[in-house]
């Protein structure tokens, strides 16, 4: 059998060269019709295929897999299987959508019964997220902020080259694309408050005024652990299932004036977007590629051989209400400092556990040059330099009924491996 990711495979299923999912891709995630209830497909160009109906017809006997896993509400029970058979899945399917394969391409009445167009679906959250971490990965994100708060020399704290800097937060507010949120509202403090003794600030309270997005990814856990127990650098890939797009959602002003000394708190809690689609670490391996130095040399658990970072192109859209899309950056995941090895290294050295279905943000990714700055906050240098709009409007942070749009693929010659999108719309404060 010719493996899923084989550059030279081709679906008898029509694939668009543009499509974020050819053959080699074949992610993963939960849908529901007007009359099917939710379950498991897989996206192959512009079509579902529905794993609960192609299972009970008989495809995939060889797996002997219990369909109540694909007539799910999500996909960790699927992922518990482990790899040696979710992997399993995807080769077949790969097998069996391959232009060579006869079986389901010449059954018409099969499949009208396992196919649906992805227009005709609605997607649900692919996993139900129990435990949600975000980190802060990107050193030219870091820098960018640190130098704005504080001042060039001093832009990265004396710890951020050393540890891979995350927080807690919030897993009931992580929401799939499509859905529409208000606009948070908090504690802030004034302008003119700034820079007084701690003593007269008084801070108000509102609406956010620097509602912002946050361009990441997230990679979602696909193997657990005990309490006490951690993962190395060298098995975390046995540990991850794979990767969606994150857009933490971020108001800046509530921020500012919550973060210390424990870190974001309303500022972040409120919404997080995701993509519906699990792009498996699998199928991303083929783009693996080098990232930033690592200097000072970090700690031996952090240590890593080989390519760990990968080239996602990431590109990110604010759509004014009834107006078109303006891209507002253009980053790359290769720009990230920390890899998601790492990551999970650090996260579970002192013990912590780990469950199928945790979702661990990369933290906003940024490049080193202001069209790949992943947040306004960068875009705009704090509100310094609004982003002109092609409406002729301006942007400094989020506006009420903009709709940001998150989109991200690899390419390498012809293969171009996608996420689809992860979309949300600012609606007015409550």
């Amino acid at each position: 059998m010719i493996k899923a990711n084989d550059p030279s495979l081709k679906s008898w299923i029509e694939v668009q060269p543009n499509s974020d999912f050819p053959i080699q891709n074949l992610p993963f995630g939960i849908f529901k019709t007007q009359s099917s209830s939710p379950r498991v497909g897989i996206a192959i160009g512009d079509q579902v295929l529905d794993l609960a109906i192609l299972n009970k017809l008989g495809f995939l006997d060889k797996l002997k897999i219990d369909n109540s896993i694909f007539t799910n509400q999500y996909l960790n029970d699927f992922i518990a299987l482990g790899k040696s058979t979710t992997n399993a899945v995807r080769e077949c399917i790969s097998n069996l959508l391959n232009e060579n394969t006869s079986d389901l391409r010449d059954n018409k009445e099969a499949r009208a019964k396992v196919f649906q167009s992805i227009s005709n679906v609605q997607m649900l959250m692919p996993v139900r997220v129990g435990d949600y971490t975000d980190f802060y990965s990107s050193i030219d994100h870091a820098t960018n902020i640190g130098t704005m708060i504080r001042d060039p020399k001093n832009a990265l704290m004396s710890n951020w080259k050393h540890i891979p800097v995350g927080y807690h937060g919030r897993s009931s507010s992580i929401i799939i694309s499509g859905t529409d949120f208000h606009r948070p509202k908090g504690q802030s403090l004034p302008a003119d408050m700034v820079g007084k003794p701690a003593e007269e600030q008084q801070p108000i309270f509102g609406p956010s005024r620097l509602l912002d997005f946050e361009l990441e990814t997230a990679f979602i856990i696909g193997k657990e652990t005990k309490l006490g127990e951690s993962v190395s650098t060298t098995n975390a890939d046995e540990h991850i299932f794979g990767m969606v797009l994150f857009n933490d959602w971020s108001a800046r002003d509530i921020q500012t004036w919550e973060y210390v000394p424990l870190g974001p708190f309303l500022a972040k809690n409120f919404a997080s977007s995701i993509s519906p689609w699990v792009v498996t670490i699998e199928a991303l391996e083929p783009f693996r590629t080098k990232g930033y130095k690592q200097e000072p040399k970090v700690l031996p658990y952090l240590e890593y051989s080989g390519d760990k970072n990968i080239d996602i192109q990431l590109d990110v859209f604010i759509q004014p209400e009834k107006g078109e899309e303006n891209q507002v950056c253009h980053s790359n995941y290769k720009f990230m400092y920390w890899t998601m090895e790492q990551q999970l290294a650090h996260h579970t050295i002192n013990g912590c556990n780990i469950n199928i279905g945790d979702m661990m943000a990369s933290g906003t990714i940024s490049g080193p040059t202001p069209d790949s700055f992943g947040s306004m906050m960068e875009i705009s240098w704090r509100g310094s330099k609004p982003f002109k709009m092609n409406d002729g409007s301006e942007r400094k942070f989020i506006n009420d009924n903009d709709t940001v749009i998150l989109r991200g693929y690899c390419q390498k010659d012809s293969i171009r491996i996608g996420f689809g999108e992860s979309k949300g719309k600012v609606l007015p404060a409550l």
